[in-house]
C-alpha cells in the first residue's frame, strides 16, 4: 500500500496546498466581496515562516504561527480600504496588494533573497501534516458555515442593503472574512514553504491567483467541499492529459467554460444542490420542473 502512495505523495501535498489556499479564496467570496489577495497573504506567511525559521532558528511551527498572524493582519489592514469598496473595485485593489507584495519581495534582496529565491528552507511539513492542516481549516469552516457567521456572510451576500435592514453589519463581517481569507492563506504558505526547500516571487503571482480562482469556480464556492473537489481536478488533469501538455491552457480554459455554462454553482455544488432537490421531489415537498410550469 505505502509503495503504491509514495509516488502520488507531491500530488496529494499539492491539493492539501492548494485546497487551503482555494479555501482563503471561498471565505471571501462567500461574504460577497470579490478580493483576490489570497496570494499575497500565501506570500506573506509563506516568507515570513521561512525567514525566521532559516535566519533566525524558530522552530518551524513558531514560524508558520508567526506566518498565520502576519497573514491574519495584513486581512485586518487590507479589510480597511477594501470594506468601503464594491466589485471590481475589490478586485483592483486587492491585486494592487499582491503585486506589492511581489514587488517587496523582489526589492529586500538581503531578506528575502530577491530575483533569485529564498532557499535552505528545511523540510518540516510532511504529507500527513497537510493533511491534518486542510482537515482542521475546513472543520473550522464548516462549523462557522452553520452558526450565526455563516448566516450573517450568506444573507450580506445575497442583498447587503437587505441584511443591513435585519441588523446585521457588512462592513463588520468583511473585516472578519478578510481575516479569516489572511489567516489561512498565511497558513498555508508557512506549511507550501517548509515543503519546498526554497522560494521565489513568481510562486505567488499570476498563476497562483488564476489557479486559487479556478479551483473555487470549479469545484464550488457555496461549500467546504468545493474547493477541494476543484483543486483536486486542476492538480490531476495536467497527469491525464500529460500527452496533451502543449494544449494544456487551452484545456483549463474550455473546461471553466463549460462549468460555468452547464454547472454555474460548481461541480460539487451544482450536483449536491440537484441530488437534494431531487430527494425532495420523491418525498413531494417540490414539484418537478415541468409540473412547476
Amino acid at each position: 500500500m505505502m509503495n503504491f502512495f509514495a509516488p502520488h505523495l507531491p500530488l496529494l501535498d499539492l491539493i492539501f496546498v492548494g485546497t487551503g489556499y482555494a479555501l482563503s479564496q471561498a471565505i471571501v467570496f462567500r461574504a460577497g466581496t470579490f478580493s483576490v489577495a489570497t496570494s499575497g497573504f500565501a506570500a506573506v506567511g509563506a516568507y515570513a515562516a521561512a525567514i525566521l525559521t532559516v535566519k533566525h532558528g524558530f522552530h518551524p511551527a513558531a514560524g508558520v504561527a508567526v506566518g498565520t498572524l502576519l497573514g491574519l493582519l495584513c486581512g485586518l489592514l487590507l479589510s480597511v480600504p477594501l470594506a468601503r469598496l464594491r466589485g471590481v473595485y475589490q478586485a483592483i485593489a486587492s491585486l494592487a496588494f499582491v503585486e506589492i507584495v511581489v514587488a517587496f519581495i523582489l526589492f529586500f534582496e538581503e531578506l528575502t533573497g530577491g530575483p533569485l529565491g529564498f532557499h535552505n528552507i528545511p523540510r518540516a511539513a510532511t504529507t500527513w501534516t497537510l493533511f491534518l492542516a486542510m482537515l482542521a481549516t475546513m472543520a473550522l469552516l464548516i462549523l462557522l458555515g452553520k452558526g450565526g457567521i455563516g448566516r450573517a456572510f450568506d444573507a450580506i451576500r445575497q442583498d447587503p442593503p437587505v441584511a443591513a435592514s435585519l441588523g446585521v453589519n457588512p462592513t463588520k463581517y468583511h473585516v472578519l472574512s478578510f481575516a479569516l481569507s489572511g489567516a489561512i492563506a498565511g497558513l498555508f504558505g508557512g506549511l507550501d514553504a517548509m515543503r519546498n526547500f526554497s522560494l521565489t516571487a513568481e510562486q505567488f503571482g499570476f498563476a497562483i491567483l488564476i489557479g486559487t480562482l479556478s479551483a473555487v469556480v470549479l469545484g464550488g464556492r457555496r461549500s467546504v467541499m468545493g474547493p477541494l473537489v476543484g483543486t483536486t481536478i486542476l492538480v490531476l488533469l495536467p497527469e491525464i492529459f500529460r500527452p496533451l501538455a502543449d494544449y494544456r491552457q487551452a484545456i483549463y480554459g474550455l473546461l471553466l467554460v463549460v462549468v460555468m455554462a452547464f454547472l454555474p454553482f460548481g461541480v460539487y455544488d451544482t450536483i449536491i444542490m440537484k441530488l437534494h432537490n431531487r430527494r425532495l421531489a420523491r418525498a413531494g415537498m417540490l414539484l418537478p420542473p415541468k409540473a412547476a410550469s
